[in-house]
């Protein structure tokens, strides 16, 4: 599959999304509208979905996603969001008041208000929860702590903290002004190591004034910073600033490949982002992770660094690859109790844990949709330890 195909594939998908969005909400708006206020809402609603969803494609299409386009494609967001939730919360009322009745057994009369209680209820929550997204949890980042027991970790790399921050997508909701200030209080925690795990360069107009950026905080990591490549440095013209990165030699770029921790004794390791899919997806990851691990001696404690999180399934059934750290998911950008919303990957969220082995899926730091609910943006921090005989 070309590296541009997920675009296309994304804009389908979204389209459909829309499409069945657009049905629903026409249909239950009956529960919360009547009479001429129904017909308003049904028109406001179709004109919106048609004219503001078309444009906010054509925005991405075009890569018009800066100046006024940025702005009006937030609005767009944050108001389809809003009619989302609504549409949710509608369906789920309207579900709670049917078994409910049915529950009580109670007679059907026709003559009784189709309307739920409180209706106008309804698009306030959608509103209200849309905008602390955009407005307050997008922006307030949380630290997020854990400790990692390792067999055989070597005493020089016992109580070693490594930090992680991923997906920041530069663009129009994440600047280089955002990305100095997460690498600021990044640093302001103390780690030794910063890993990236993929997918910061994100816009032609900023990669290499963010490249300049990171390399500038090397000093703040004594064993530096290293990073590994996600899917989106291969559309916006990131993998030559990745390149360029590498060449530089400041900050440490592993890319099928690893290096020895300097006064560590342990490898880090980092894999390219397998664009395949099907059963070539799993030929491709599987091929890049030997490639990544084929300098490294089979006893040596080492981190993979990895965008794509099913790489954890590699770095478990190697053996000497404890603590695997990857990104991508988002955490899906809205999650419920802690949980993800949208579980669409087979690893999605947080710790994962298979026998003495530790893969982290990190939530992201910025996004390219400028929304997160029950899913804050995060700074990890992992400490390693030496794990005790039983």
């Amino acid at each position: 599959m070309q590296k541009g195909a997920p675009l296309l594939i994304f804009t389908l998908i979204l389209i459909g999304a829309v499409c069945l969005i657009f049905g629903a909400s026409l249909y239950f708006l009956r529960y919360i509208a009547a009479g001429r206020r129904l017909l308003f809402a049904r028109v406001g609603v179709a004109a919106f979905d048609i004219l503001g969803i078309g444009s906010l494609i054509l925005f991405i299409r075009n890569a018009f996603m800066h100046g006024w386009g940025a702005a009006v494609a937030f609005l767009i967001i944050l108001f389809f969001t809003a009619q989302c939730i609504t549409l949710a919360a509608v369906v789920a009322g309207v579900t709670l008041r049917y078994l409910r009745r049915r529950l009580l057994a109670a007679p059907y009369d026709p003559a009784r208000r189709r309307m739920l209680t409180g209706a106008a209820a309804y698009p306030a929550a959608g509103l209200l929860l849309s905008g602390y997204g955009a407005f307050f949890e997008r922006l307030h980042t949380v630290q997020n702590n854990y400790t990692i027991p390792i067999a055989r970790l070597p005493h020089e790399a016992e109580g070693m903290v490594i930090a992680q921050i991923s997906d920041m997508h530069l663009g129009p909701y994440f600047s280089v002004e955002d990305f100095e200030q997460l690498l600021g209080e990044v640093a302001a925690r103390g780690a030794d190591l910063l890993a990236v795990t993929g997918d910061l360069f994100d816009d032609e107009r900023q990669n290499e004034a963010a490249a300049e950026t990171l390399a500038a905080h090397v000093g703040d990591y004594s064993n530096g910073i290293w990073y590994c490549i996600g899917n989106h440095e291969y559309y916006h013209d990131g993998r030559r600033i990745v390149n360029a990165m590498a060449r530089e030699g400041r900050v440490h770029v592993v890319l099928n490949g690893a290096k020895r921790v300097a006064g560590r004794s342990i490898y880090i390791a980092g894999v390219d982002y397998p664009f395949a899919r099907g059963d070539g997806f799993y030929a491709e990851k599987t091929a890049v992770f030997k490639a990544a691990m084929a300098d490294v001696p089979p006893d040596a404690v080492t981190v993979l660094l990895a965008h794509h999180p099913e790489f954890i399934d590699d770095a478990a059934a190697r053996g000497n690859v404890p603590l695997t750290l990857t990104g991508h998911t988002h955490g899906s950008q809205f999650g419920f109790l802690g949980l993800p919303l949208f579980p669409v990957f087979k690893y999605t969220r947080g710790m994962v844990r298979i026998g003495d082995n530790y893969g982290y899926v990190h939530v992201g730091n910025g996004s390219w949709f400028p929304l997160r609910i029950g899913c804050p943006p995060e700074i990890a921090f992992f400490r390693l330890e030496r794990k005790r005989e039983q």
